[in-house]
């Protein structure tokens, strides 16, 4: 059968209307955030936000994008279609990095000057609890079944683990120097979390709450000073997991089931955080030196594009 324009032409529109998708990424220097076409490669457009945004993320539902203005001491309630405001949550001071259970109801913010994790019922959009943790907490992470929220303490190099029920730390792991993030995988059984100053990765069994596995990264012509691990991601299958490298400008591919190295990839310039698309055909990555973001064909483990978005990009959400 042969196609007329018009059909190939609606075909085309169709293909195109099931693959679109939006990356948002906040832009530190900017004040802003970056609205970002991944499929077409395009900056679409820049969008003033707040005093210094960092962490982003989506709500379960995928109507509100939360971003931590730090500056602003709060985290903005954002429309993820009309971009306009729509409240502020009482976040404490200087958030940073923030975690929202699967439910939708509770969100969880590291606040790193006063050494605590601050609680927020997102129904109610009060902050209900401050659970004391370690020196300089950042990383957090709540596990998929909500039992837990664990949080990274740069400074007392620990990661705690908060019983959600009761906000009590419960148990304490002790890790490599300036642990800076960390991923649940998708079974809930193990816990990736990154050592910038170590250079390492640590795969921690949540069972047990010990370290199973460490691993050591090495770049060809990079000094080892360089390779500052920061964003981990897993992907759902536990097939692969990816760790940015900041200063080292790489993204290494890791075998989520033997944890061998498979590869570095050369992105932009100081990577930090990671994100995936929605059904994990491809990833995108802040570059903050070089003011862009980078997206990996994670099917052929190739860098295909860069997008120049501002000012020091910093964290990413994606919206089918």
């Amino acid at each position: 059968m042969k196609m007329t324009p018009i059909i190939l032409s609606s075909l085309l529109l169709w293909t195109s209307v099931l693959s679109a998708e939006t990356v948002f990424v906040t832009l530190e220097k900017d004040n802003a955030i970056a609205v970002v076409d991944p499929v077409a490669g395009k900056l679409l457009k820049t969008v003033k936000i707040g005093q210094r945004p960092r962490g982003i993320q989506l709500s379960p539902d995928q109507q509100t994008l939360y971003i931590a203005t730090s500056d602003d001491d709060t985290v903005l309630e954002v429309d993820a279609n009309s971009l306009a405001i729509k409240g502020r949550l009482p976040s404490g001071e200087d958030p940073e990095t923030f975690a929202i259970n699967s439910l939708g109801t509770h969100m969880y913010v590291s606040n790193e000057d006063d050494n605590q994790v601050t609680v927020i019922d997102l129904v109610k959009k009060q902050a209900i609890h401050q659970v004391t943790v370690g020196v300089e907490p950042e990383g957090i992470a709540v596990s998929p079944d909500n039992q837990w929220i664990v949080s990274a303490s740069e400074t007392t190099n620990m990661v705690h683990w908060i019983e959600a029920k009761t906000n009590q730390i419960k148990e304490n792991t002790l890790v490599d120097p300036r642990p800076r993030a960390l991923s649940f995988t998708a079974d809930g059984q193990q816990l990736w979390v990154t050592s910038e100053i170590e250079g390492s990765l640590m795969i921690i069994d949540v069972a047990s709450k010990q370290i199973i596995k460490r691993v050591h990264f090495s770049v060809p012509g990079v000094g080892q000073e360089k390779i500052q691990p920061v964003g981990v991601v897993v992907d759902d299958k536990r097939q692969w997991a990816y760790v940015a490298l900041g200063p080292a400008n790489r993204v290494v591919v890791v075998n989520a089931q033997t944890y061998e190295v498979e590869k570095y990839l050369l992105v932009g310039a100081r990577v930090w955080n990671l994100a995936f698309s929605p059904k994990q055909e491809r990833l995108y990555t802040t570059n903050g030196v070089s003011h862009d973001i980078s997206i990996i064909d994670l099917a052929e483990h190739k860098v295909t594009k860069s997008i120049a978005v501002g000012r020091y990009p910093w964290g990413l959400a994606v919206k089918p």
